[in-house]
């Protein structure tokens, strides 16, 4: 099994996850690109001790970057969005650092 910490990678603090946060009870993680819905649902009840309703994933392409005439790509990722079950504590992103 998976260590947690390995499949969690950082929380997504952006306008939209803000809102679902307060208004959906959801919650955005950046998750490790192998890792499917079961592994992340059982990563984030283990890390916060809460119960997870459904789990979201999506996966995300890196943008073209470029640096004078060189071109570079930023790497691939994967977001994931964490509902909570009703009557679950909202989480605290620096709870289980």
């Amino acid at each position: 099994m998976k260590d947690p910490y390995q499949i969690i990678i950082r929380p997504v603090i952006t306008e939209k996850s803000t809102w679902l946060k307060e208004k959906n009870r959801e919650i955005c993680f950046e998750v490790d690109p192998r890792a499917n819905k079961i592994e992340i649902k059982r990563a984030v009840e283990q890390l916060f001790k809460v119960k997870v309703e459904r789990v979201r994933v999506m996966n995300k392409k890196g943008k073209e970057r470029r640096v004078g005439r060189n071109i570079g790509r930023k790497r691939n990722w994967k977001k994931a969005y964490i509902k909570l079950k009703e009557g679950e504590k909202m989480i605290e992103y620096f709870e289980a650092v």
